[in-house]
């Protein structure tokens, strides 16, 4: 990696993204790049500049999350394509987002407690007044 490249990308790993930017944008003006490539230039700014909230990698590695988007992609993999895209199947979005939050109850093993939620909610919705005669006293006919 060259030095220029290993320099910025250590501080933006450090939480400098600014500084960065300020520096990129610095750099073009002293050197007076031609259009073109001041052009590049600044959409590689507006590009980091705009996407700073997303880029606070010094947090991320402070709390350990990953930063390389193999894990992510691989996570998106297991997670999405490998139960959505089985041979034959169909998905609308609103029937795609259905399966994809059941899923993610079952991996995070949330599993029971979203059953016992389901079993609750349908509950009250098919008998709302079934609490209606609990606690009164009913004489049976003799």
């Amino acid at each position: 990696m060259v030095p220029f490249v290993r320099d910025r990308l250590h501080r933006m790993l450090a939480g400098d993204n600014r500084g960065v930017v300020i520096g990129l944008r610095r750099m073009g003006t002293r050197r007076r790049l031609c259009k073109s490539k001041r052009s590049r230039l600044g959409t590689i700014c507006r590009y980091l500049k705009g996407n700073e909230i997303r880029m606070r990698y010094d947090e991320y590695l402070a709390k350990g999350y990953p930063i390389a988007s193999g894990v992510i992609e691989g996570a998106c993999r297991s997670y999405v394509k490998d139960r959505m895209e089985r041979s034959g199947m169909r998905w609308t979005r609103d029937g795609a987002q259905a399966m994809l939050d059941v899923r993610s109850e079952y991996l995070n093993g949330s599993w029971e407690t979203f059953q016992q939620h389901r079993i609750e909610a349908e509950t009250e919705r098919l008998y709302p007044n079934r609490t209606v005669l609990r606690g009164l006293d009913w004489p049976l006919a003799v």
